[in-house]
């Protein structure tokens, strides 16, 4: 509405402004039809320039300050050649237009390292005292960041890029069953994000160059532009992101964290679900999820057994727990 508001307070200072400009030729209609045309014509250039990042246009301008300073400094080095004023004045103007040019495009091309202007980190809010927090697809698609992010173990800004966005919509218009259905459940979580006003959660306009690597290079690079945390539930992205010095935030490192400790030699009740890789094997599971393989578990598939843990093994996908059938 405020937007809206201001091309109209727009048009009807462009209106005033061409009534006392035709009142001077005795041309009032005229004067007051023109300023509406043109009035409207900047206001539809200015919504066709709504894709137009502050970023971006600070690039432009530092790239074409730069041409300026360099097209003149060849200029004067071209002056002390003895030419005729004609000629240089050419030159000049030559000189002027190729060097503006490529400062506007190089800067503009590297907008991705330009730092005058970084949302959310360079001129970041007071209150803001945690920092900022990327959102990767995975992420989103996993509820459990919206619930730890309420209990208050996840905190700062939620920062959700635009090609995050993208690629969730993606996912929701695949013919794949799985992936529809993924793309789909991560847009209806961030929706209920947004929804909530305890979260502080942004979209981050900006479009990073493409480059090979797709999104997964993108979410490092914005992540390490902005000193972000990245948040995602990916080993291979968390891992990647670590070797290059983002700092990463892993839901799964957090559950595991946080499950009940298991000794050898403490007893556990384990319902067997499933056959192991072994022959004598049984699989079953706690409740929060860690597998639990059973020596000679096999023969009570689908029955809840008494176990004693022989070892625990702690790998990078999680936690295993081996153990025998029966008590001490």
């Amino acid at each position: 509405m405020t937007l809206l508001f201001i091309r109209i307070f727009f048009l009807v200072l462009s209106g005033a402004v061409g009534f006392l400009i035709g009142n001077v030729y005795n041309r009032e209609l005229l004067g007051i039809f023109i300023a509406l045309v043109g009035g409207s014509l900047l206001i539809l250039l200015e919504i066709t320039m709504k894709r137009v990042s502050v970023r971006g246009l600070s690039s432009v301008v530092f790239g074409l300050l730069f041409g300026v300073i360099m097209a003149k400094l060849v200029a004067d080095t071209i002056a002390l050649i003895p030419l005729h004023d004609s000629i240089l004045s050419a030159v000049r103007v030559v000189l002027t237009l190729i060097f503006s040019y490529l400062g506007a495009v190089i800067a503009l091309r590297g907008k991705d390292e330009f730092n005058l202007i970084i949302p959310y980190v360079r001129f970041r809010r007071t209150d803001l005292k945690d920092g900022v927090v990327v959102l990767d697809t995975s992420a989103i698609i996993d509820s459990r960041v919206f619930d730890i992010y309420r209990t208050h173990f996840l905190s700062g800004r939620l920062v959700v890029p635009r090609f995050v966005l993208h690629e969730l919509q993606r996912l929701a218009d695949s013919e794949d069953d799985l992936k529809r259905q993924r793309g789909r459940r991560g847009m209806e979580i961030l929706r209920t994000m947004q929804k909530d006003t305890n979260m502080d959660i942004r979209i981050h306009e900006d479009e990073l160059q493409s480059e090979e690597g797709g999104v997964d290079l993108k979410l490092v690079k914005l992540s390490k532009m902005m000193e972000a945390r990245l948040c995602t539930t990916d080993f291979n992205l968390g891992r990647m992101a670590s070797i290059q010095g983002v700092d990463v935030v892993n839901v799964n490192d957090l559950v595991n964290a946080v499950k009940p400790v298991v000794f050898s030699g403490e007893e556990l009740d384990i319902l067997i679900v499933k056959e192991g890789k072994e022959e004598s094997q049984g699989v079953g599971y706690l409740e929060d999820g860690t597998m639990v393989v059973v020596t000679e578990g096999r023969r009570h598939f689908g029955q809840r057994v008494k176990v004693s843990v022989t070892s625990v093994l702690q790998t990078q996908a999680g936690r295993m727990i081996f153990a025998k059938m029966g008590g001490r």
